[in-house]
C-alpha cells in the first residue's frame, strides 16, 4: 500500500472518530442565521439551538415558559423617527425594553439613548458596525466590536453598559459564544419576531398584531424593529393586548435567571 493511500485512511479515521465524538459528547453549533420552528400556537417555539446548549454559552433566546412573562427587545441600525413615539408607549404601559443599539445610532442620537436610560430601559450591545460575526475568527477582532460601541456608550450616558449582546442579523456561532461569554456578556436572540424591518414594505398593522398575539408565549423574548412605522403604530393596542391575556413585561436582567427547560 503506497504512502498516499495509508494517508487518506488515516485522515478518514480520524474523521470517523470527530464524528462519534461529536456524537457522543454533544453537537457542535454550526455557524447559522437564528431561525425558529413555532409547532403549537400559545407554545414557546424550537430554536436551532437547545435551550439548555445554549445557556452554556450565556445564550438565551426563551426565558420560564411556566411564567407569562414578556422580553420587550428593539434593534436599532438607525434613527428614522419612530423611537420617541415608542418610548412614550412603553412608559405609558410601565414596560421596561432593550434596545440593541450600533456605533452610527449612539453617535446621532445621544438624547434619544439618554433618555432610553433616564426612563428604565436597557441599551444592548449589537456592535459598532454591525458585521456578520461569525465571519471574525480573532478573539481581538471580536472584543474591539464590543469594547468599542462599551466605550461609546460610556461617552454619551456616563455609565456602565449593561452586559446584554445580540449578534447583528442573528448570525452566530460556537466562537462567537464563547468570545461573548469571555467579554462577560449574554447573548440575547428571540423567540417571537416577524417581517418588520423594511421600510419600503410596512406589514399591515391589524395582520401583525393578529400574527404577533396568535404567536405570543411564556418567556418570550419579543425582537421588534425600531425603525418601523407599523410597530410604532401599534405598540400600544399591543402591549394592551398583551396585558389582557395576563402578561407582565420583564427587564432583560431577569432572563437567564432561572433557565427554562423545554
Amino acid at each position: 500500500m503506497e504512502k498516499l493511500d495509508i494517508a487518506i485512511i488515516v485522515l478518514a479515521i480520524a474523521l470517523c472518530l470527530v464524528l462519534v465524538g461529536t456524537t457522543i459528547f454533544g453537537e457542535v453549533i454550526e455557524t447559522a442565521n437564528w431561525g425558529l420552528n413555532f409547532e403549537t400556537e400559545g407554545l414557546p417555539p424550537a430554536g436551532p439551538v437547545p435551550v439548555d446548549k445554549l445557556a452554556k454559552f450565556d445564550g438565551y433566546y426563551l426565558g420560564n415558559p411556566e411564567e407569562k412573562t414578556i422580553y420587550l427587545t428593539f434593534d436599532a441600525g438607525y434613527e428614522n423617527g419612530c423611537t420617541a413615539q415608542i418610548l412614550d408607549t412603553l412608559k405609558k404601559h410601565h414596560a421596561p425594553g432593550t434596545f440593541f443599539l450600533v456605533g452610527n445610532y449612539l453617535e446621532q442620537n445621544a438624547d434619544l439613548v439618554r433618555r432610553m436610560i433616564k426612563e428604565g430601559h436597557t441599551v444592548g450591545n449589537h456592535t459598532v458596525h454591525h458585521k456578520d460575526m461569525s465571519k471574525i475568527s480573532d478573539f481581538d477582532a471580536f472584543s474591539k466590536e464590543i469594547l468599542d460601541l462599551e466605550k461609546m456608550y460610556e461617552d454619551v450616558t456616563g455609565e456602565k453598559m449593561a452586559k446584554v449582546y445580540r449578534p447583528p442579523m442573528g448570525i452566530y456561532s460556537e466562537d462567537n459564544l464563547k468570545m461573548a461569554q469571555k467579554l462577560g456578556y449574554k447573548t440575547v436572540f428571540w423567540s417571537l419576531a416577524y417581517a418588520d424591518w423594511d421600510n419600503d414594505h410596512q406589514p399591515d398593522p391589524k395582520q401583525s398584531i393578529e400574527k404577533l398575539t396568535k404567536r405570543l408565549h411564556p418567556g418570550a423574548v419579543v425582537l421588534l424593529h425600531s425603525t418601523s412605522k407599523t410597530n410604532a403604530k401599534i405598540l400600544d393596542e399591543l402591549l394592551t393586548r398583551w396585558e389582557d391575556l395576563g402578561y407582565r413585561f420583564a427587564p432583560i436582567s431577569e432572563l437567564g435567571a432561572q433557565p427554562p427547560k423545554i
